[in-house]
């Protein structure tokens, strides 16, 4: 099952809706998060529910979860991208966290901010969470996720490294596509493991890896944050970069006003988003 926020015309707000087929399924839910937030039955809910009908094309598609409680990110997962960031293999999860403001839909514009020239991109695949989790072992994890999506972790360079905390560069406003859907984990392999995920910019691949080769497996992370903090259903969680971004690169490369950011995940999506420059 393929869920969806989208945005309902007229400023009505939004609304969840369900794919099937070339069409989306309107769902009584003014958003997926909510969705997921109305009990443990939602799948069922979701899958029985309906109302209007629209071709999926029409439709303007907000973040999957416009507003998570938790937005928990973590750098340095994958090998590659420890390598070219020249940084030891970490023994933990390196976790930092966004909020919700820095949140785009999956073909919206991502904008640059007036203080910053180094935009770079961090494909990442995005784990949703259904059903609360405290305290929870790696073998139950994955029974507390609600379905993966497709997340651009795109970054401010220069303010991130301003400090040794990541979040001042990792959270600008209207810096972060995700979606298009949640697909739910009955249709990808056991924690979204072994999929194709790359990212390319105005049609070069930039990066381009497997999530087979994450360090920190979905599982793992689940199980490590749920020890920290509950979380809850509609926490969306991305799971770190490959190699390949663009101050990994010599030299440095770093994304410009009106080129476009494609970010693919095999099996869950892609997602298209436009570089646009903030004015002051």
């Amino acid at each position: 099952m393929r869920l969806s926020t989208i945005r309902l015309q007229d400023n009505r707000g939004t609304a969840a809706a369900r794919q099937e087929g070339d069409e989306l399924v309107l769902l009584p839910y003014p958003d997926v998060g909510k969705l997921l937030s109305s009990g443990d039955d939602w799948p069922e809910r979701a899958a029985a529910e309906g109302g209007y009908r629209f071709p999926v094309g029409t439709a303007s598609l907000a973040p999957v979860v416009p507003h998570p409680n938790k937005i928990v990110c973590l750098g340095l997962n994958y090998a590659t991208h420890i390598k070219e960031m020249g940084r030891p293999t970490p023994a933990h999860p390196t976790l930092f966290a966004k909020y919700d403001g820095s949140l785009v839909g999956a073909y919206d514009d991502v904008h640059m901010p007036p203080v910053s020239d180094d935009l770079d991109w961090e494909a990442e695949l995005g784990v949703v969470i259904g059903r609360r989790a405290r305290h929870v072992s790696q073998d139950r994890a994955l029974a507390h996720v609600a379905g993966y999506t497709v997340v651009n972790d795109v970054t401010v360079r220069d303010w991130q490294h301003r400090t040794r905390e990541f979040l001042s560069g990792k959270t600008f406003e209207a810096t972060t596509p995700v979606g298009p859907s949640l697909v739910t984990p009955d249709e990808l392999p056991p924690g979204a493991s072994g999929l194709t995920i790359s990212c390319s910019v105005d049609g070069h691949t930039m990066q381009k890896s497997n999530t087979a080769d994450l360090l920190f497996d979905v599982a793992s992370i689940i199980a490590y944050v749920s020890t920290i903090i509950t979380l809850l259903p509609g926490d969306l969680i991305a799971t770190g970069t490959p190699g390949g971004v663009g101050v990994g690169r010599d030299p440095k490369v770093f994304l410009r006003p009106g080129q476009e950011l494609v970010t693919t995940i095999e099996g869950v999506g892609e997602i298209r988003n436009t570089v646009v420059k903030d004015q002051l």
